[in-house]
């Protein structure tokens, strides 16, 4: 039996040019937890609409269209089911991508994009001319939409920490401290994998007062705090010290003066670790690359290569010792005080 033939070139490049449809369309789906209400079993669009609120004649389109790209899959009486890759939406799953599906399609996230060409032309953020002001200076002011982006943040941590915890070896730290770490989802991961470590969740004052639940539910509270300040300004220091998607959110002379801050922090015999979508050599399919775009879109940012993080550090008064490799796509980049 002969293999189906690959789609033409034009129908491959359309199915990219409408790759908008299909990312509000999981957003949809995320944001009515439509994946929760299959975890029971197989539903049709009007007992899911029901469940929702939604309308149930536009949720079945969405549903089929999602089912055609195998987020769901639908049966002859009009039942829709989870897949592997479905179940990635729901609320309570390891890895859950729900937090994320959904913030992507939130106004201060999804605006910008319809300006990328004013980004290409200006080298300029979209969103500092769309809303006047920064992301992190927006989020602020809007705290609904910052907690949204903070839980997709922490979807983001639960999907690495498995990998990270996997690859890299935490015991010889008496103290790490995760800088802009959020709600502590990877310290909390890595503490529990090692006993003998304390730690510290330091972010943004509103921030890390979110953590403080999070470290109490963990049975963390003797081993581990949040502090809220400014990592421009200092951080609290430790044995290890961990970014995780922070250097990517800004330009080279920002990231330098955070990185300063660490290392003003660090101990001669400390270590950093940059937790990173580091962009590989060549033009092969990667993550890095399209969130590249975001970054790009949103807050002046950049995903970089191996040399860029060397140059980068040097700068800041570290050196560069090794990029450990995940099973993700996410590369740990490591350093010491030079």
């Amino acid at each position: 039996m002969s293999a189906p033939a690959a789609p033409p070139p034009e129908m491959i490049l359309m199915q990219m040019v409408f790759g908008k449809a299909v990312t509000q369309a999981l957003s949809v789906a995320a944001r009515f937890k439509v994946a929760d209400h299959l975890a029971t079993g197989p539903k049709t669009a009007a007992e899911l609409a029901t469940a929702t609120g939604l309308h149930a004649g536009h949720l079945y389109r969405v549903m089929r269209a999602l089912a055609g790209l195998g987020v769901f899959t639908g049966d002859d009486a009009g039942r829709f089911a989870l897949t592997p890759m479905g179940n990635l939406l729901r609320t309570d799953v390891p890895g859950s991508v729900r937090p994320i599906a959904t913030y992507v399609c939130d106004p201060w996230s999804w605006k910008p994009w319809g300006d990328l060409a004013g980004s290409v032309q200006t080298g300029q953020p979209a969103f500092d001319r769309m809303f006047g002001e920064g992301v992190f200076d927006y989020f602020g002011k809007h705290p609904d939409e910052a907690a949204t982006f903070n839980e997709g943040m922490t979807g983001f941590s639960q999907q690495a920490s498995a990998a990270v915890l996997k690859a890299y070896d935490f015991s010889p730290f008496s103290s790490i401290v995760d800088v802009g770490g959020g709600h502590g989802a990877l310290l909390l991961s890595i503490l529990k994998a090692n006993p003998a470590a304390k730690g510290v969740v330091f972010d943004a004052p509103s921030v890390a007062a979110g953590a403080v639940d999070a470290i109490k539910a963990a049975g963390l509270s003797d081993r581990c705090r949040a502090e809220g300040g400014d990592f421009f300004k200092a951080v609290p220091g430790g044995d290890l010290i961990v970014l995780k998607h922070i250097i990517h959110d800004w330009n080279d002379a920002k990231a330098t003066t955070i990185l300063k801050a660490c290392r003003a922090a660090i101990p001669p015999t400390g270590k950093l670790l940059l937790v990173e979508l580091v962009v590989p050599p060549g033009y092969a399919p990667h993550m890095s690359h399209i969130l590249d775009l975001e970054m790009m879109v949103v807050c002046d940012g950049k995903e970089r290569t191996e040399a860029e993080y060397r140059e980068l550090l040097a700068g800041a008064g570290f050196r560069l010792t090794r990029i450990v490799p995940t099973e993700g796509p996410h590369g740990l980049v490591e350093a010491v005080p030079d």
